[in-house]
């Protein structure tokens, strides 16, 4: 699967080492920065996130802050994109089982890396349900629907 990443300063850690992993796993990684611990703003790396992923060129999105809370709103700006702020694995589920989510976010100060991978594991291994979710689905990105 093709996969971006991105964070800002504060989740460099986190973002390092799940992106050796995704590689390990086997998939097509993009980090899309930050390369260093300097500060950064998290909206401008959420919104570069955003844009491949609704250009299509990354099939699914993490993005990764203190707390996982800025970026994914960040992220959420655009409108093609969903992102969920998720801290376990069943919420990663049902973000794509139940809203078709493209992106997930967490928070490195909050989530460690082994429940990290298991969020991102859960993220990508699940389907979106369709059915009766995908009018809500709809209405996400369309509020007039």
């Amino acid at each position: 699967m093709r996969i971006a990443i991105a964070s800002d300063h504060a989740a460099i850690e986190l973002k390092t080492q799940l992106r050796e992993w995704l590689i390990e796993e086997g998939h097509e990684v993009a980090d899309l920065g930050p390369d260093s611990h300097d500060s950064v703003d998290y909206p401008d790396f959420g919104y570069k996130l955003a844009s491949v992923v609704a250009d299509g060129t990354a099939e699914r999105g993490i993005a990764l802050c203190g707390s996982g809370i800025g970026i994914s709103i960040s992220v959420n700006r655009n409108p093609a994109v969903r992102c969920a702020l998720v801290s376990e694995p069943l919420s990663a589920a049902l973000c794509r089982e139940h809203n078709d989510a493209n992106c997930i976010a967490m928070g490195a100060r909050l989530t460690g890396v082994d429940m990290a991978k298991a969020c991102v594991t859960a993220f990508l291994s699940t389907e979106f349900g369709g059915g009766r979710h995908q009018r809500r689905v709809d209405k996400l990105s369309n509020p007039n629907f």
